[in-house]
């Protein structure tokens, strides 16, 4: 249960980040790159927490 919502925050906020390319669409390069490289280090991070939640519940 637990885990569905975190890989539905994790989703949503990935659906987020691809609606945010697409709605501004005219940004510099340099905004690009620190979008990605923000949304990798959420990525990673989210990917983290998960496993931390999973080896806390068993």
């Amino acid at each position: 249960m637990r885990a569905k919502f975190i890989k539905g925050i994790t989703t949503g906020a990935m659906i987020g980040a691809a609606a945010g390319f697409m709605v501004a669409p005219n940004m510099k390069k340099s905004t690009r790159r620190k979008i990605i490289r923000g949304s990798r280090h959420f990525i990673d991070t989210a990917g983290e927490a998960y496993e931390s939640i999973m080896h806390y519940m068993k």
